[in-house]
């Protein structure tokens, strides 16, 4: 656990969230700053910067558990649905913990940004 991480807090339950799914070692929960009417964020219980640390630090079973909850998640919603990872300040991360951005419930336009 990091004592500076939000997502180490939701973990400890020191900080509240809307809770999608815990199983497992991997938590699901609502964005508060949802970019289509449904964003979830699912993220492994320990604490990973990153999805490069992970690769280094972690195990393929572990990301393949991470994808395969965001994808069922994902897939509750009729139309389809993107999966974003984050990494790095220049990839958009804003949050220093591995997490998968679930993003459905509209038409998603591409490019992203």
């Amino acid at each position: 656990m990091n004592k500076d991480c939000i997502f180490c807090k939701i973990v400890a339950g020191e900080i509240p969230a809307k809770m999608a799914h815990r199983a497992n070692g991997i938590m699901a929960i609502e964005d508060v700053n949802p970019q289509a009417p449904v964003h979830l964020l699912v993220f492994p219980e320990r604490h990973v910067a990153d999805i490069a640390e992970h690769t280094f630090k972690g195990s393929a079973d572990e990301i393949a558990c991470l994808m395969e909850i965001a994808a069922e998640l994902g897939a509750k919603n009729a139309g389809g649905f993107r999966l974003v990872v984050n990494t790095g300040p220049d990839g958009g991360q804003t949050v220093g913990h591995l997490h998968v951005h679930v993003l459905a419930g509209r038409p998603l336009m591409w490019p992203p940004g």
